[in-house]
């Protein structure tokens, strides 16, 4: 098992930044690569960004390239989002998913079975 927990939403104004928090417990850290979705009233949930364990391979949704950036600290057990430029659209509820594969994390949401209770992000224009 993995817990999940997220921290670092609030309001911001559009063009400020914001940092995400994914704080996890359990299994070992090292095991997992870590992602983060998010979802907006009314539509899916969606992939933002993940990060192999190691860190040697990171991808990101095209909606966010260049604006935000994950990382992780595995002394710390903590992913982390760094979002900067940030645009009404972002608004959403940001959540920190956990897989062994990255390529589950990026294609297969379904799949995926470990994941935080969100942290909402809201950008006003």
């Amino acid at each position: 098992q993995v817990q999940l927990v997220e921290s670092g939403g609030g309001l911001v104004q559009a063009g400020g930044s914001l940092r995400l928090s994914c704080a996890a417990s359990g299994r070992s850290f090292v095991d997992y690569s870590m992602g983060w979705f998010r979802q907006a009233p009314g539509k899916e949930r969606e992939f933002v960004a993940a990060i192999t364990w190691s860190g040697d391979r990171i991808y990101y949704a095209d909606s966010v390239k260049g604006r935000f950036t994950i990382s992780r600290d595995n002394t710390e057990n903590t992913v982390y989002l760094q979002m900067n430029s940030l645009k009404p659209e972002d608004t959403a509820v940001y959540y920190c998913a956990a897989h062994p594969s990255i390529w589950t994390i990026k294609h297969l949401v379904g799949a995926i079975n470990y994941w935080g209770k969100g942290t909402l992000v809201t950008v006003s224009s």
